[in-house]
């Protein structure tokens, strides 16, 4: 069997163990280490594995995983994230759709806060649907806009997301982080540009709020934009030494942990209760992308010994004679049409041994890349027929919204999604330019 072969049925063979509910990071370890062995004997086959262990333990900047799940947990539990769309309900409640445009404010917050995605869905559907549905705007509307917002989980630094992409693509954390930057804070504007629009043009989606409900002292309102504004601080003091060069970016995200649990201890929210679920909940994630990790270094040291790639890129460039433009666009395409039914984490596992080193061999930046490979996550996190924020919403979500609601209202949602995938692609420099501007200095 030519080694062409052998990398397709192995790609073919973990996706029949995907598809049949296997776990991701032992259905993809199986296939890496069962082939090791039968194409290098019991020597290659254990070093593969044992290896990709070393690595994984020696990489150091790994230690950022915990910490930053540490203090999103902390955060989200202690209740410091429900002070935010307080803030927000008081001081943009008079605009038409100005608590939506909170709710995208409050998920840009959280994403600085925790990285992940379904901490800002879990915020979002618990705290700001209840109060936007209390408050007449319409269900579909917000609905979208809570799925959306959650979406920056995985683009705004500190990304979980990034970190697993720069430790499988060999690419610097730091410069990953900052890369997502402009590009996060350019589809939020695009977000809360789209529900000016739509709630100038029709009102009754986005009621502004009575002035009797938000009549509050000048004083009360300056206290509560203070306490809003708390994890705003907690984000600076960990990433200001870190874009100066004063701390190391492990350094940066142990000042952010020990940050937030000061704060939830000086506001006397430091429960036992909250201690231990949020070591609980960051043992648990940790762990689970350390095995992903593992397991996703291992299928990338056969496809590697395989020469696979070489053989993909000769494929598309010399016998088909694609693009390189193309291919990326197809690169993207595929993963949307996963994104239906794996999750980010899975996707990038599963494609980043072949695409990764494909992108390098077409001549694109990997760090840019990156960013790209996030944003066409969210578009496929929202994407039907099994898009995952979908099914997160309707676990969350009261009764009066519907599944056919939840589906009708990502639709403009992943236009402007789209939109914004287009222009970081053809404007390379919206995602490069911070890190090559804080790096070249």
């Amino acid at each position: 069997m030519s080694y062409e072969m052998i990398a397709i049925f192995m790609f073919a063979t973990m996706m029949a163990m995907l598809l049949t509910g296997q776990r991701v990071f032992g259905a993809i370890g199986f296939v890496a280490v069962i082939a090791a062995l039968v194409l290098w004997g019991d020597r290659g086959g254990y070093d593969i594995a044992f290896s990709s262990a070393m690595k994984l333990m020696k990489w150091y900047p790994l230690l950022t995983l915990p910490m930053f799940i540490f203090m999103g947990y902390v955060l989200s539990e202690s209740k410091i994230a429900d002070d935010l769309y307080k803030m927000f309900h008081v001081w943009m409640g008079g605009l038409r759709g100005g608590l939506a445009i909170g709710t995208i404010g409050l998920m840009v917050l959280i994403s600085a806060m925790n990285g992940l995605s379904v901490a800002g869905m879990a915020i979002g559907a618990t705290i700001a649907l209840p109060e936007l549905l209390k408050r007449n705007y319409d269900k579909r509307m917000v609905t979208g806009v809570i799925q959306a917002g959650s979406s920056l989980g995985i683009l705004v630094p500190p990304s979980v997301v990034l970190v697993l992409y720069a430790m499988i693509a060999r690419q610097p954390v730091g410069q990953l982080w900052l890369a997502g930057v402009i590009p996060g804070l350019m589809m939020a504007a695009m977000f809360i540009i789209y529900i000016v629009i739509r709630c100038w043009w029709n009102p009754s989606l986005g009621p502004a709020l009575p002035p009797e409900e938000r009549a509050m002292p000048l004083g009360e309102k300056l206290k509560l934009l203070r306490a809003g504004l708390l994890p705003l601080g907690i984000f600076a003091a960990m990433m200001v030494p870190f874009v100066n060069g004063w701390t190391s970016l492990v350094e940066s995200s142990a000042i952010g942990a020990m940050t937030a649990f000061v704060a939830a201890v000086l506001k006397g929210r430091m429960t036992r209760e909250v201690f231990e679920t949020s070591v609980r909940q960051t043992l648990g994630i940790s762990c689970m992308f350390m095995w992903i990790i593992l397991a996703a270094m291992a299928f990338g040291a056969v496809f590697d010994g395989l020469g696979a790639v070489k053989a993909i890129d000769t494929l598309f460039t010399e016998r088909l004679g694609l693009d390189p433009w193309i291919i990326l666009i197809l690169m993207q395409l595929s993963f949307i049409l996963m994104g239906t039914f794996l999750d980010d984490t899975a996707m990038l596992v599963i494609v980043a041994p072949l695409y990764v080193p494909l992108v390098k061999a077409l001549g694109f930046d990997l760090v840019w890349y990156g960013v790209l490979y996030t944003i066409t996550c969210q578009i496929a996190y929202m994407t039907p027929p099994f898009g995952y924020n979908l099914f997160l919403m309707r676990a969350m979500a009261p009764p009066e919204i519907t599944l056919k609601d939840i589906y009708g209202s990502i639709l403009p949602f992943v236009l402007v999604m789209v939109f914004a995938l287009a222009v970081v692609m053809i404007f390379p420099q919206i995602a490069l330019w911070l890190p090559g501007y804080i790096y070249g200095n």
